[in-house]
């Protein structure tokens, strides 16, 4: 797989936030990955799959 432009949220440089995710764009996908294991591989999923994951991470409906 091709090298990608990973990235993550500002808030986890902070030093408060030690579980930190990656995310990257994909063709036609997001990739996701935990930010201290990067070679262990990701998650891919669409872009309607994501937004639908984040917006039940802001409602708070997965008892993070």
């Amino acid at each position: 797989m091709t090298s990608q432009a990973w990235r993550k949220s500002s808030h986890s440089t902070d030093g408060t936030h030690a579980q930190c995710v990656e995310v990257a764009q994909f063709a036609g996908m997001v990739g996701v990955r935990d930010s201290k294991r990067p070679d262990d591989g990701h998650l891919m999923l669409s872009h309607e799959r994501f937004a639908a994951l984040i917006q039940r991470i802001k409602d708070n409906a997965l008892n993070l």
